[in-house]
C-alpha cells in the first residue's frame, strides 16, 4: 500500500478503513447470531384451538390456525448499517487507488467513489434482502398466545400438584410445567387444553372433559325469556 499523496487519499484511506472494519465486524456479528439460532424448532402434529365465549374449546377449532401462521417476509431497509459501510468501504478504496494511483482530479476521484459506493451498497443490499432476511419470520403474537392450545401431558400431573406439558407454538416445542384447572390428577400422554398461563405455570384441562361440557352445554335448551311487564 502506497502512503497517501495529499489530504484527499487520506480521507479515502480512512473512510475504507472505518467501512471495512465495520463490516468485517457485523458480519461475524452475524455468523455468531445464526449459530444460536442453530438446531432449534421441532415440528409437531398438534393443534390450536379457538375458545368459546364460556371459555370453552370450540369443536371448530380442531382443525388450527395453519393458514393464520404463514410465514410472512421482512425485508432489511435499503439505508441500514450494512448498506452505509459497504458504500463507505467501496467508496474509500476506489477514491484512493483513483488518488494515489492515478492522480485523479478531485470531482472525477469523488465521482466515480460514490458511484463505486453505490455499486457497494447495492450488492450489499441484495444479499441481505435474497439470502439473509429470506428466512426471516415476523413475530406472530398468535405464536406466543397459550390459552386454546393443545398440548400433551409428558410427566404425570399429580392431584393438586404439578406435572409437565409439550405443546407447539411459533412451530416450535415448548416444555412447560402445568397443574389441573380443577386440581385432578392426570396421567403421562393424555391430551390436554391450556385453558390460562399465569406465572410461569400452565393450568390445562382434559381435552375429552372440555368436549363433553361442550356438547352437553351445547344440547341444553335455551333459557326462556322473561315476558316484559305491562
Amino acid at each position: 500500500m502506497v502512503w497517501p499523496t495529499d489530504e484527499l487519499a487520506a480521507f479515502f484511506l480512512v473512510c475504507f478503513f472505518v467501512g471495512l472494519l465495520f463490516t468485517v465486524g457485523s458480519f461475524l456479528l452475524g455468523l455468531g447470531h445464526s449459530a444460536d439460532g442453530l438446531g432449534h424448532g421441532h415440528h409437531v402434529g398438534d393443534g390450536h384451538f379457538h375458545l368459546g365465549g364460556h371459555g370453552h374449546a370450540g369443536a371448530a377449532g380442531h382443525a388450527g390456525h395453519a393458514g393464520d401462521h404463514g410465514a410472512q417476509q421482512g425485508g432489511p431497509s435499503v439505508f441500514n448499517l450494512s448498506t452505509l459501510m459497504a458504500f463507505l468501504t467501496w467508496f474509500g478504496g476506489a477514491g484512493y487507488i483513483l488518488r494515489t494511483y492515478y492522480g485523479a482530479w478531485l470531482l472525477v476521484a469523488l465521482g466515480v467513489a460514490t458511484v463505486a459506493g453505490l455499486v457497494g451498497g447495492a450488492l450489499v443490499f441484495l444479499f441481505l434482502s435474497r439470502v439473509l432476511y429470506a428466512s426471516e419470520r415476523v413475530l406472530d403474537p398468535r405464536d406466543y398466545f397459550l390459552p386454546g392450545t393443545l398440548a400433551r401431558v409428558t410427566s404425570s400431573i399429580r392431584a393438586a400438584g404439578i406435572g409437565e406439558i409439550l405443546y407447539t407454538k411459533g412451530d416450535t416445542r415448548q416444555v412447560a410445567g402445568a397443574r389441573s384447572v380443577d386440581n385432578s390428577a392426570i396421567e403421562r400422554g393424555a391430551e390436554v387444553v391450556i385453558m390460562r398461563y399465569e406465572r410461569g405455570l400452565a393450568y390445562v384441562q382434559r381435552w375429552d372433559d372440555l368436549m363433553r361440557e361442550e356438547e352437553e352445554e351445547q344440547a341444553r335448551p335455551d333459557q326462556p325469556s322473561t315476558p316484559a311487564t305491562p
